[in-house]
This record gives structure tokens, C-alpha cells and sequence, in this order.
């Protein structure tokens, strides 16, 4: 294992650094990120994990519950889902400019939130889709996030009268080939990758990270993560804060 931080400003300066030192630099983040923009993790205490539901939701975020209690798979994810007050923080400010800057190649997130896009990064590798987008199952149509919490009960397409589905990957769902094919080339051609704001214990997203052989792996996380020892700098403090340079 290298170097562990747990002072954010300390850690900023080394990630800085790193930056620095790199020449093509991938970000993976995870619910972490999401977090410093006031977004509860899943698997956090105050995350829906360790609310009470009707259901569990596990359950509720599942393709069988989708086609089984459509409306209220709606309910849940209007009222859950769906953050569209939340904004960017530090850490997708800063990603944004590292790739305007000709630095970072590539985002892959397990988010759905959409805020890397609102911070204006270009390429966003969306494992889990996004809230923001919502297909009409007939033809196609995509609506916004917007939308949606515009609609009641099951939403359906205006054009056609079908319904529509958002673009997220349930439980009981594949990922999308072509996204986890991008994520795979863009990991494989980096020399550095900053893994940021996962625990790494969801596949098959965390596996990855199993595809890099660049030359530093840095770690952004306040939990300790199954890839700490293979990293050559783990911050161990607030991503927002690590992200500050």
C-alpha cells in the first residue's frame, strides 16, 4: 500500500500532484461523489438502505417490481430518485476543468444524478444511466427529469401513448455493452486512475478497475475499499475537499 492522507488539505496537494505528473487521467466514482452535493448514498445511515419502505428497496429499485407495482415504482422514484435541486460540488467543478484543460479522458460514474454533465464534463460513461433520461418504450421518445416530476401515476409518452421508462439500470438489469466497453478502453489507456467515493463492492462495476495497468492509483475515500492496497495514495477524507487544488 502507499502513502494514506487523512488530512484534506494535505491530500489535495498530493492529488494535485498526481495530476500533475500524469499525462491521461480516468476518474471512477461512485454514491461518494454524490454526497458532498447532499445526496445520500444508498448505503449510508442516512441513505435509503436504512429507511423503511413498504417494501424494501432493493426491491423497489428492481425490473420485477418496475413491471409488477409500475405506479408505485413512480412514487419511489419521483419522490426518491430524483434530486433535481442538488448541484455540482468541488469534486465535479474540478473534474470538469481537468478536462477542459486536456488532462482527464474520461468520467465513469455509477451515478445517476447527472451533476458531472451540470458541472459541463463531456465524457460522462454513465454505468447505472440517468434520471435525466426517460424513454418512451413505443417510439422512443426521451423525456427529462423535469418532466416526469411534471407527471402522476405511471408517465406516459404524449406522441404515442406508451410508457415510459427511465433510463437506469435496475436490479434484475444488464449494464449497457457499449458504456462498459467505453469504460473498459478508457481505464486500459490511462496512467493514472483516481477511484473516488465508492466502496468498489458493487458489481459489475467494481471489476473495473481490474483493467488498469497504468502507472498510479489513487483512491479518494473516507471508508477504506478492497483496492487500498493496490493504491499508491489513499485520501481518506472528504472528496469535495480532496478535490480542491
Amino acid at each position: 500500500m502507499g502513502r494514506v492522507i487523512a488530512d484534506a488539505t494535505e491530500a489535495a496537494a498530493e492529488l494535485g500532484r498526481a495530476v500533475d505528473e500524469a499525462k491521461s487521467v480516468v476518474f471512477f466514482g461512485g454514491a461518494g461523489v454524490s454526497t458532498a452535493s447532499g445526496i445520500p448514498a444508498f448505503r449510508s445511515e442516512d441513505g435509503l438502505y436504512h429507511q423503511h419502505f413498504k417494501y424494501p428497496p432493493e426491491e423497489m429499485l428492481s425490473h420485477d417490481f418496475y413491471v409488477t407495482h409500475t405506479a408505485e415504482f413512480y412514487d419511489f422514484y419521483r419522490t426518491r430518485m430524483i434530486a433535481l435541486g442538488a448541484k455540482p460540488n468541488q469534486a465535479h467543478l474540478k473534474l470538469a476543468e481537468l478536462e477542459r484543460a486536456g488532462k482527464l479522458t474520461a468520467v465513469i460514474t455509477q451515478n445517476i444524478d447527472g451533476l458531472h454533465q451540470a458541472a459541463s464534463s463531456r465524457n460522462v460513461l454513465e454505468l447505472h444511466g440517468s434520471v435525466h433520461r426517460n424513454v418512451c418504450q413505443r417510439c422512443g421518445r426521451v423525456y427529462s427529469a423535469e418532466w416526469i416530476m411534471g407527471t402522476e401515476g405511471v408517465p406516459r409518452c404524449p406522441e404515442c401513448g406508451g410508457a415510459v421508462k427511465p433510463d437506469v439500470v435496475l436490479y434484475g438489469e444488464s449494464l449497457d455493452e457499449r458504456v462498459l466497453l467505453a469504460s473498459v478502453k478508457a481505464i486500459e489507456s490511462a496512467d493514472l486512475l483516481i477511484i473516488g467515493g465508492t466502496s468498489l463492492v458493487v458489481y459489475p462495476a467494481a471489476g473495473l478497475v481490474n483493467y488498469f495497468g497504468g502507472s498510479r492509483l489513487v483512491i479518494v475515500n473516507r471508508q477504506p475499499t478492497p483496492q487500498d492496497a493496490s493504491a499508491d495514495l489513499v485520501c481518506a477524507c472528504d472528496i469535495a475537499k480532496a478535490f480542491d487544488f
